[in-house]
């Protein structure tokens, strides 16, 4: 649930050379798993080809290898010890033919500031260490219903990005710092950069991110991946470790928009101690099952065109735009409202709903967990400073516990107007005034490197802010790489309009074709220089 440093974060290019050596070597049973979908899977278990408890193995193998050694992405904070006799629970079902669904048996990987049963929830802090709360989030317990082993959770950036202003997206003292299989030198963006990188790497089938602004899209698309920021209230947010109950959502980051589809039908549903999801059980479905080539036939798309894209993106983005025409998409022009204020008023409603939700949360850890608040959590981390802040600070905890409380008027008065201005007067308005159905844009430019010393350095366009202050679905699809690097597509539309930006990304998804597996290559080649010189 991440914030880039403004707020915060929170056709091909040119081929790289082969001089940079890609960082990699087969893995036991890679192909059993590598680049493979959830059906393809499930087919392979249906058949006998394999089962579950092999799977398990596998992805575990391949974590060690690619994870803990070789590439050394750090994308995945802990495995989880029960996962093996998940597995063979779940073949024994199997046998018994008994099957719970598409996931049946499948593994995937949730991050880790999402409780689940067996296993801590650091949220990347070592003030929480030892949060072994006991209880899965309602998320986690729909995704075990439905047949998907738990297999361990992702690296993050520490507290979801919203620590400093000159945080390193995908650092965390618990898990160090993520790299990007595409580029190891560059980052995997947003807070979900453990979920968005283990993805890349087929260290599970699937994984589970979260998202305040960016978090989920930033990191899907920097790591060649599909991500789905559901409409706030689709996914209970019980349990998982909080910024902002107006913004906050966890979604899924796959290979394919078919696989975010299956993964978001287990997920969604609504859940009693979450109030914005009471609606969600009404408007759920099988989003898989509506998926079609000829999604986009006839639609009519908005186009925006945001300023400060790279010659690279805008090239790329314009051959998007000949993919969804190709697809059937009648393209509308669209001009982005004026939204004065919105920047500060998000930012105040984040810092505000940030004290009182991390508050609820650290109420209800074990005993074990001793940093009960946001000011012992500031305390801990001075006196923790050596491990928790060797590269950026905690000023914008400080500012949070400054904060008046969800009564204060002027809190109230930036959540009305930040809706308004990204909702009603945002994306609604561009909707209805261009008479489009949904809107595209790039979802922000290519990965920049990891800095230690300067903190994330992000450039060009974000799609993520009005999505995500608005609480409305937005999908970012892989359209293409510079020199490399993937950037995204970015769907999105209306409250509740899930299965159609799901549908209409697959239909572009389809019609493009443009993911390509990374290489784990340490840098991206600037080439050799001018021969003989000196």
């Amino acid at each position: 649930m991440s914030l880039l440093p403004a707020l915060l974060l929170l056709a091909a290019g040119p081929a790289m050379s082969d001089s940079a050596a890609p960082h990699t070597a087969p893995t036991a049973g890679a192909e059993l798993i590598e680049e493979r979908s959830i059906d393809d899977l499930a087919a392979d278990l249906a058949a006998g080809r394999t089962n579950s408890e092999a799977l398990v193995r596998a992805y575990l193998a391949r974590i060690e290898a690619m994870d803990r050694t070789g590439p050394m992405l750090r994308s995945v904070i802990a495995t989880n010890p029960e996962a093996l006799s998940q597995a063979r629970m779940l073949d024994a079902e199997r046998r018994a033919g008994k099957l719970r669904g598409p996931l049946h048996g499948i593994p995937v990987l949730v991050k880790d500031n999402i409780d689940t049963v067996g296993m801590a929830t650091t949220a990347g802090s070592l003030a929480l260490k030892d949060n072994m709360t006991g209880r899965d989030a309602p998320l986690v317990a729909r995704l075990r219903a439905a047949g998907a082993i738990i297999l361990g959770k992702t690296n993050l950036s520490e507290w979801a990005n919203i620590r400093s202003s000159r945080s390193m997206s995908g650092w965390s003292a618990v898990g160090g710092l993520v790299r990007n299989p595409y580029a190891l030198d560059r980052t995997a963006c947003g807070s979900s950069s453990g979920s968005g990188a283990a993805a890349a790497a087929s260290l599970a089938a699937a994984t589970v991110g979260t998202e305040t602004d960016g978090s989920i899209t930033c990191p899907a698309a920097s790591n060649g991946l599909v991500g789905l920021k559901p409409t706030l209230g689709l996914v209970s947010r019980t349990h998982i470790v909080p910024i902002s109950h107006s913004q906050d959502t966890a979604g899924p980051m796959t290979r394919s928009v078919r696989d975010a589809a299956r993964l978001l039908t287990a997920m969604a549903g609504s859940d009693p101690a979450d109030p914005a999801t009471a609606r969600a059980d009404t408007m759920r479905r099988d989003y898989a099952a509506g998926l079609s080539v000829d999604a986009l036939k006839g639609v009519r798309v908005g186009v925006l065109r945001p300023a400060g894209m790279s010659p690279d993106l805008a090239r790329i983005y314009d051959a998007a735009l000949e993919s969804l025409k190709a697809a059937g998409a009648v393209l509308v022009p669209v001009e982005p409202p004026a939204t004065p204020g919105l920047g500060a008023a998000e930012f105040r409603v984040l810092l505000t709903e940030l004290k009182a939700d991390l508050n609820a949360y650290l109420a209800t850890t074990p005993a074990a967990v001793k940093t009960r608040t946001l000011d012992a959590l500031i305390a801990f981390n001075t006196a923790e400073a050596g491990r928790e802040m060797p590269y950026f600070g905690q000023e914008l905890f400080i500012e949070a516990a400054k904060t008046k409380g969800l009564d204060d008027p002027d809190y109230r008065a930036a959540r009305e107007t930040s809706l308004r201005l990204a909702g009603r007067e945002g994306i609604d308005a561009m909707l209805a005034k261009a008479g489009v159905a949904l809107l595209v844009s790039p979802t922000r430019d290519a990965a920049w490197p990891s800095d230690p010393v300067h903190g994330d350095q992000p450039s060009g366009p974000s799609a993520s802010s009005l999505p995500a202050v608005a609480g409305y679905p937005h999908l970012t699809v892989p359209m293409g790489d510079i020199r490399g690097l993937p950037v995204g597509l970015s769907l999105f539309s209306t409250a509740w309009q899930d299965a159609l930006v799901l549908n209409a990304g697959y239909a572009f998804e389809q019609q493009a074709k443009a993911r390509r597996a990374p290489r784990y290559l340490p840098s991206i080649d600037a080439g050799p220089g001018i021969e003989g010189s000196r």
